[in-house]
């Protein structure tokens, strides 16, 4: 597009040009001289017919002399231009003539003259029946006497003279088009400025996009559509290589978290089938290398879950259910693990019955992640609390603990995959780093937001809304 729209617009311009020479060079003149001809007639049509009614009346009734009206006919002639006026006999013998004398007895005569031949005009161009070697403009006007047509005033002047004054608009005509030409390259620099070279820029960013190089950058100056489309494309490419990026963080992440058990589970098995770990502790290391398998699992696991709300979109089954009720159930599957920890997990809950309208089985994988982090993270004999409140429509569910806490440069980096903190590192042995992630994801298809408390040391609350159903506002009134 950018080797050819350019060149297309310029061949439009050009293409514009030439016709609208062509247009003036052939409308505009024909025209012109059409209409400079006409009104040039008609002029001399009116000194013509006053010349008949007039000089050549008295002429013809005997009132003045062929001498008399041939003094006057000069003196007209050089008003209008040394336009030649005469006087002709319906058979076509010269009377008078204002550009020169006729000697008396002399007779001039035009051959074939025919007063007819203007038609239902009163003027005609030609060379008179071969009286001028020149095409000139002849009008002709009768002079009556005793009601009868006894002669004619013709008036000639040169076509060469309206042809040149035809010629002299014709010359403004190109000028004012020259003129308009010139102007109208504004809009061809505008035109380039503002529109080919924006988009010249992104059509070369969207090459080199296209190529892989996401990390070429260029900026079109300009806040109209099209500085809006070179700052989208280039957002977009961001993210694209924002994505990339997370791509390649992933793969590393997942081929880590993969390596480092199946080493182990390598490693101790060879060393059990090769005899460096004697029979009987076979026990205890094959229940290292059944944990290893269950995290293994568990990752695979939540790896296919996260695959799953990302690529259906998180179909949700929205139902009415009591949000107290499954904050219980999530509580007690932790009981044993509680009791080992020695950790007590306290519910602060609104009310006895608290409706919610969301998928309950996905909020109670919610709630159960945070749970687990929360206890995965607390000091022994501390407490987990659990609350539910309500305001405005919405109900706030929150977990806090009162454990290690997340320092606060991590904690716009908790909801990422495989993210782990350096604190939580030497803690969690086997977290797999997307419980966050898949509790975020969560909490968006549902359209509701999840936000993190913590301080380092002290402890963590994650606090998350949910819709309160219906039925609930209807209870209420």
């Amino acid at each position: 597009m950018k080797r050819t729209l350019y060149l297309k617009f310029l061949l439009a311009y050009l293409l514009f040009a030439i016709f609208g020479f062509v247009v003036v060079a052939t409308f505009v003149y024909s025209m012109t001289y059409e209409r400079l001809r006409r009104d040039k007639a008609d002029s001399m049509y009116q000194v013509a017919t006053q010349i008949a009614n007039t000089y050549a009346a008295d002429l013809y009734n005997s009132e003045t002399s062929l001498d008399a009206v041939h003094t006057q006919m000069v003196a007209l002639s050089k008003y209008m231009d040394n336009a030649a006026i005469w006087i002709i006999n319906p058979s076509g013998r010269l009377v008078l003539d204002s550009s020169r004398v006729i000697e008396p007895g002399k007779e001039i005569v035009i051959d074939g003259f025919d007063p007819t031949v203007t038609g239902s005009s009163y003027y005609t161009t030609g060379n008179f029946w071969n009286s001028y070697s020149e095409d000139v403009l002849s009008v002709f006007a009768p002079i009556t006497a005793n009601f009868k047509v006894q002669a004619y005033v013709v008036i000639h002047t040169p076509i060469a003279a309206i042809q040149s004054a035809a010629n002299e608009f014709l010359n403004i005509s190109y000028l004012m088009l020259i003129v308009l030409f010139l102007l109208s390259l504004i809009i061809l620099i505008f035109f380039t400025e503002l529109v080919y070279v924006p988009l010249r820029k992104i059509t070369t960013a969207t090459e080199q996009y296209a190529a892989g190089n996401m990390s070429y950058e260029f900026s079109v100056e300009s806040e109209d559509e099209m500085g809006y489309l070179a700052a989208s494309l280039s957002y977009m490419a961001g993210e694209i290589a924002r994505q990339e990026d997370d791509q390649k963080k992933f793969i590393a992440n997942v081929s880590h978290d993969f390596r480092s058990p199946l080493t182990s589970i390598r490693g101790y098995l060879v060393a059990m089938q090769d005899g460096t770990i004697p029979e009987e502790m076979h026990g205890k290391y094959l229940g290292i290398v059944i944990n290893e398998t269950d995290r293994l699992t568990k990752l695979t696991n939540e790896l296919l879950t996260l695959n799953n709300l990302n690529t259906r979109g998180m179909l949700l089954d929205r139902t009415d259910f009591d949000i107290n009720q499954v904050i219980r159930n999530v509580a007690e599957s932790f009981g044993g693990t509680c009791i080992d920890k020695k950790i007590a997990i306290e519910l602060v809950l609104t009310d006895e019955k608290m409706l919610v309208n969301a998928d309950m089985s996905k909020i109670q994988q919610v709630l159960y992640n945070l749970v687990d982090n929360a206890i995965k993270f607390s000091h022994k004999d501390s407490s987990v609390k659990i609350e539910t409140t309500e305001k405005h429509s919405k109900v706030f569910v929150s977990v806090k603990d009162s454990g290690i806490g997340i320092p606060k440069e991590d904690q716009k980096l908790i909801f990422d995959r495989f993210y782990k903190s350096d604190a939580s590192r030497g803690k969690d042995k086997k977290g797999t780093g997307l419980g966050l992630a898949i509790v975020k994801e969560i909490i968006k298809a549902h359209e509701e937001n999840i936000n993190v408390i913590s301080t380092a040391g002290v402890g963590t609350e994650f606090i998350f809304s949910l819709a309160k159903a219906k039925a609930m506002d209807e209870e209420d009134e």
